[in-house]
């Protein structure tokens, strides 16, 4: 077993001390992936070797210094690749390592009763054309036939799809670092990141409540940016369902910027496109993407006097905040 994905259960108001909790991982292995807001990949090859302990075992060692020295508790899935790795993580449960064995029949027996959305990177629309042809469990689709995966969904896709739902984990571990803990600014893969998460008090099935809270993260992200004088090249949703998976979706924006209005269309326009139909929603994760300095990007100008009152308005609801607390402005339908 090599490699271990982890999720310290962070409140909201600690995702601050995610880098201090990756350098305790450090302590075991210099191949660490920080998973923002509160995960991470590590690949403990080496460390195995070195310790002469199973990746489980230093899972424990290490949720015991999570505990001791942060009193943060934290889930753990190990599997021979990161893939396996990250849906080990949906079955593990505080204390108990979910484990997949890294011989291919074992890998085979935990993945094939599964439903095909519990792979990464199946969405729902994906999702559901598979289940339009029978093919509902990864079993069923490692057993289909290529030609009939890639009519379905494409040549590449339907290649990767067949080989993922069949184990195969061409995956690896990309370290990176983190940085900036107090302003929530840190670097995957060395490019600026901005996130923020919202977690619902139960799993929620409205949509409406959903859009609520999609609309305050923005917002927060916008703050949060324009107070770093920062804008984002690119905007990332994650949402997280009762069953413990997750659906990811990235968009590019129109132009870099910092402002609240153009990164709220985006996440609606994310989560739109996942077409969610009664699904129990655990948390939603907003993250700001390839920053770089406000005086260097470049916006389109515009005769639409709405957008500049806006902006401007954006600019006082800052000051305002500034001053009084960040829940002294804020959209109408939060405050309801």
């Amino acid at each position: 077993m090599t490699i271990l994905c982890v999720r310290f259960q962070l409140p909201a108001t600690r995702e601050g001390a995610l880098p201090e909790l990756l350098g305790l991982i450090e302590e075991f292995t210099p191949v660490v992936e920080a998973l923002p807001p509160d995960g991470a990949l590590a690949d403990l090859r080496g460390a195995e070797r070195y310790f002469g302990r199973s990746a489980a075992e230093l899972a424990s060692v290490i949720r015991v210094r999570t505990l001791a020295l942060h009193g943060v508790d934290c889930l753990f899935g190990a599997g021979p690749g990161p893939l396996l790795a990250r849906m080990a993580l949906r079955d593990a449960r505080p204390g108990v390592t979910c484990v997949v064995p890294g011989e291919p029949d074992r890998v085979a027996e935990f993945l094939a009763a599964r439903p095909v959305t519990a792979l990464p990177g199946v969405g729902a629309a994906t999702a559901r054309t598979l289940r339009e042809y029978g093919l509902d469990t990864l079993g069923l689709v490692a057993a289909a036939p290529l030609s009939t995966l890639q009519r379905l969904v494409g040549a590449r896709a339907g290649r990767e799809l067949r080989e993922r739902a069949g184990g195969v984990d061409r995956g690896r571990v990309v370290p990176n670092t983190t940085s900036h803990p107090r302003s929530g600014l840190r670097s995957s893969g060395g490019t600026p990141v901005l996130a923020t998460e919202h977690p619902f008090t139960r799993d929620e099935l409205d949509p409406d409540r959903h859009r609520r809270a999609l609309l305050s993260a923005a917002g927060e992200l916008g703050a949060r940016l324009r107070a770093l004088d920062k804008v984002c090249r690119a905007l990332t949703l994650t949402v997280r369902y009762a069953d413990r998976s997750s659906t990811t979706r990235s968009r590019t924006l129109d132009e870099p910027t910092a402002h609240s209005a153009a990164l709220t269309r985006a996440a609606y326009g994310m989560y739109e496109a996942l077409g969610l139909q009664r699904a129990r929603v655990r948390a939603l994760v907003l993250r700001a993407e390839g920053l770089g300095p406000a005086e260097q990007a470049a916006h389109q100008l515009t005769f639409d006097p709405v957008d500049e009152k806006v902006r401007r308005g954006e600019e006082v609801a800052d000051r305002v905040r500034a001053r009084f607390g960040p829940r002294a402005v804020m959209p109408g339908t939060l405050a309801a």
